[in-house]
């Protein structure tokens, strides 16, 4: 390589000897000049080598198909495999949808995640093995419709351990007029981010209290949509939000997550400020009779014990406990405003102790003492020590029990506070299942409306509802099935990671009663259009010796605040009992052969978004001669 002189010289030319040391000098710079040009050239050089052997190493381990077990050493050798043999263009469906990075991220852990439940990523059907999964492919139809599934935060969590992929596939972007942000992506330090992210998402159970419950959700029937899902398929509603979400993921995962918990807790306590949530709680009978009953009526259990209520709220059941008979009782309240109004409510009846009184006559009636602040902080805010909790007192449940995530908070003070063998009430929570019919929905609404035909806008309502969760009141005589357990959960033993359960469930028609069914006493059918949850708890006689009592939200007992959480099936089934005759060419859970049996396979857990839960729902129909129809699986998110 030719050097560059700032002073050339031909070799006749006369050296001035003045500037002989100056020369000398410059020719020693150009020489350092040289070889460290040429040491650049032979490390570029080694570098461009050093790359092809890793393509070449990698070629045979380092890259995974997303439909196979094929490996390449390069992402456009993978995505031209895809093309080909699996006709997945995702350069393609990228640039059609305008899909970021993490829109990218997204769609390969998804796409991943949908394989390995041997799942067509485009129309969800499922197939009976993975060989059947490969030969189930078609050309990708309404790709906007379809963008929903993948475009939740869920899918940030990388599906499969170390998939190089994740780290690779955008490096061909580099350079071609992405924003500044992409360009600038340190594709280590996002991964590391994304793990931190998967880590609170897991973990996030330690941050506290919950009900993100607002009173102005409720519409003047009393239904509540309180969430919006992809269901498998389309979900427009919340578009807009994730993608709005998606902005904000570009920061720093922990220092976003950090926040959105942050967040979501400020927004959660702030809305347990309003008296009118209060007001609903108390004025639900069924509920404050139930906790009055287990703690006034259980003296063995209350005298001279010390009780810590987390999250007290007005302090109604510290009162009971207070009330009770119980020697010290520590009313654990987040919200800054409620701690305020629950010691004010303490004082005024005269059951308030302040902390110097904390140390005078044991035998005051003064016993109630509110501490601010979650549970989960109480070492920082409060001199309680560890493990001198005599009866661990909590109204946590939420709609369908787990939404609002305050079961780990109450754990978290189980495990912190309470006694060796000590008592927390309720001591037992419940999930029950049951199957409705046409009445659970609003189509008998629609159908005659002053004489009126309307159905068209009910059954629309119910494909919207397919993809929903709807917390409302179903009524007993519109439950078309038995009703059966999924999931019984022991507080006294059970783990932080049981939250989040997988349960399975069989549903079979209901005998009794007659509504919605025909008048062939050989063969009885009706339609069940999805499932109801409800949840019992109980004060078992465990620790409620004298009078154990069950509180439950069943739609067969009086009604309660918390209402029934329903899941509708994208269409009715067709069941019918005794032996019908049905027609083997018709497809299960038809009128022309309704099928005997429901299995329904549920999975709940906590989702990604803060005091929300993720709920799955895949539904088997089994025909009197054992054929099954499986229908996709539905995904909903109560929020």
């Amino acid at each position: 390589m030719a050097t560059i002189s700032n002073h050339p010289q031909s070799e006749e030319e006369p050296k001035n000897h003045e500037f002989d040391d100056e020369e000398e000098e410059e020719e020693e710079e150009e020489e350092n000049e040289d070889e460290e040009l040429e040491g650049w050239d032979d490390w570029e050089a080694e570098d461009e080598a050093g790359e092809e052997g890793d393509e070449e190493e990698g070629s045979d381990s380092n890259l995974l198909c997303l439909f196979c077990d094929s490996r390449y050493g390069s992402c456009d050798a993978l995505f031209d495999h895809c093309i080909a043999s699996h006709h997945f263009h995702f350069r393609g469906v990228r640039t059609k949808l305008g899909l970021d990075f993490y829109g990218g991220f997204k769609l390969i852990n998804y796409v991943r995640s949908q394989v390995a439940e041997r799942r067509c990523w485009i129309c969800g059907v499922t197939c009976e093995s993975s060989q059947g999964l490969q030969n189930h492919k078609h050309e990708t139809f309404s790709i906007e419709d379809i963008k929903p599934l993948w475009d939740d935060d869920r899918y940030l969590k990388p599906f499969m351990e170390d998939d190089s992929l994740l780290y690779t596939f955008g490096d061909d972007e580099e350079g071609e007029g992405e924003d500044d942000y992409s360009a600038s992506i340190d594709k280590d330090e996002l991964m590391r981010d994304l793990k931190k992210y998967e880590e609170i998402c897991i973990d996030d159970e330690n941050t506290g209290d919950t009900i993100v419950y607002n009173a102005d959700n409720s519409d003047k029937n009393g239904r509540k949509g309180v969430a919006s899902a992809s269901n498998g398929h389309l979900d427009e509603a919340g578009s807009s939000e994730k993608a709005s979400k998606d902005k904000h993921l570009r920061g720093s995962f922990p220092t976003l997550l950090s926040k959105d918990i942050k967040n979501v807790n400020e927004n959660y306590f702030g809305a347990y400020s309003s008296y009118g949530i209060h007001r609903e709680m108390i004025s639900d009978k069924v509920r404050t009779d139930a906790y009055r009953q287990a703690i006034l009526k259980n003296p063995s259990l209350l005298n001279n014990a010390v009780v810590m209520d987390v999250g007290c709220g007005t302090g109604i059941l510290s009162l009971f406990a207070a009330q009770a008979g119980a020697s010290r009782v520590i009313a654990v309240e987040a919200s800054e405003k409620m701690a305020a109004v629950a010691t004010q409510i303490a004082m005024d009846n005269g059951l308030w102790q302040s902390k110097s009184q904390n140390e005078g006559n044991k035998h005051s009636s003064r016993v109630i003492e509110v501490v601010q602040g979650m549970v989960e902080e109480l070492d920082k805010s409060s001199q309680i020590q560890p493990h001198s909790v005599d009866v661990l007192l909590s109204e946590w449940m939420g709609y369908c029990l787990l939404y609002e995530s305050m079961l780990s908070s109450v754990l978290f003070a189980r495990d912190r506070w309470l006694k060796p063998g000590g008592a927390i009430l309720p001591d037992t929570a419940t999930i029950f299942v049951a199957g409705f019919g046409k009445g659970g929905t609003s189509v008998p609404f629609w159908e005659n409306v002053y004489g009126f035909n309307m159905s068209c806008i009910g059954k629309e309502l119910v494909g919207d509802a397919a993809k929903i969760p709807i917390v409302d009141i179903v009524d007993n005589h519109d439950i078309v099935t038995n009703s059966t357990v999924l999931q019984t959960f022991d507080l006294a033993t059970m783990n932080h990671d049981d939250v989040d359960f997988t349960a399975s469930a069989e549903l079979e028609p209901y005998s009794g009663g007659s509504t919605g069914m025909s008048n062939d006493l050989e063969c009885q059918t009706r339609s069940c259009y999805g499932v109801v949850l409800w949840f019992e708890t109980g004060f078992t006689s465990r620790f409620c010796k004298e009078m154990p009592v069950v509180l439950s939200t069943s739609p067969y007992t009086p009604k309660t605040h918390w209402s029934q959480t329903i899941l509708t099936f994208r269409e009715p089934i067709a069941m019918a009992s005794g032996k019908p005759s049905g027609d083997r060419l018709a497809a299960i859970g038809t009128e022309a052969c309704p099928a005997m049996k429901i299995q329904l396979r549920v999975s709940i857990a906590r989702a990604v978004e803060h005091r929300s839960i993720d709920i799955s729902l895949e539904t088997v129909g089994i025909g009197s001669d054992g054929r099954k129809c499986k229908w996709p699986v539905q995904i909903f998110n109560l929020h």
